[in-house]
């Protein structure tokens, strides 16, 4: 009686961890969907929401962090469960600094707010598209402990790199036509670079999900291919 009444508080425990996990997620996407949203439509006031649901994704982190201490401590997991705790820890990492690149984009939009002109940056709105959908597919594809689809995911980011690629070439094009507008084109160079930075942290989100079903470190295996 006594270990179902401990197998059943260990199920909640892990249920528990894996929904402040995807609200955590989803609080990171809301995050930066807003930031790049602020930025493209030069919003100062939308971009004023970006800190406080940073300062929130902070608090989740800490918070999971104690969850799955507690939860290594008290259990004693095995195999799978214990995989599953691991990777939610260094899940929340991740998350937390997707937290924090929503902020570093909402912060140059004081920067473009009041410019008389910018160059273009098209690519700025499918690299967010990308970057989120990447973000969404990591954590479906955690809750749902399929690798196939996380694998599926990685090759992605080499579509956010080559969106990222085009947009610097635009940008420094548009700069040397406009030394005088300088700043504010580091500025749009600037938040592609912390979006691309999205997409790299969605991609070791991935590879998390690979290591737990597998126990295949997907990260090496890369370096290795492309050392």
């Amino acid at each position: 009686m006594h270990d179902a009444h401990t197998s059943r508080d260990f199920d909640a425990e892990l249920r528990e961890l894996r929904g402040h996990l995807l609200a955590m997620g989803a609080r990171c996407e809301r995050a930066v969907h807003e930031a790049v949203t602020a930025f493209v439509t030069r919003d100062p006031a939308l971009a004023d929401e970006v800190a406080p649901l940073d300062a929130r994704i902070d608090r989740d982190e800490v918070e999971i962090d104690e969850l799955a201490v507690r939860v290594l401590a008290l259990r004693h997991p095995l195999a799978d469960d214990l995989r599953f705790i691991t990777t939610a820890l260094k899940f929340v990492t991740d998350l937390e600094r997707i937290g924090d690149e929503a902020v570093n984009i909402a912060e140059r939009v004081s920067e473009v707010a009041l410019a008389t002109a910018l160059p273009p940056h098209p690519e700025l709105d499918t690299m967010c598209e990308v970057t989120l959908a990447m973000l969404r597919e990591a954590l479906d594809a955690f809750v749902d402990r399929d690798a196939a689809r996380a694998e599926a995911m990685l090759d992605r980011d080499r579509e956010v790199d080559a969106l990222y690629t085009t947009l610097l070439r635009r940008v420094f094009g548009w700069m040397r036509e406009h030394p005088e507008q300088i700043p504010v084109g580091q500025a749009v160079a600037s938040a592609a670079r912390y979006l691309e930075r999205v997409g790299d942290h969605a991609t070791n989100l991935a590879e998390h999900v690979v290591f737990m079903v597998r126990g295949d470190v997907v990260r090496h295996r890369a370096a290795h291919r492309d050392g």
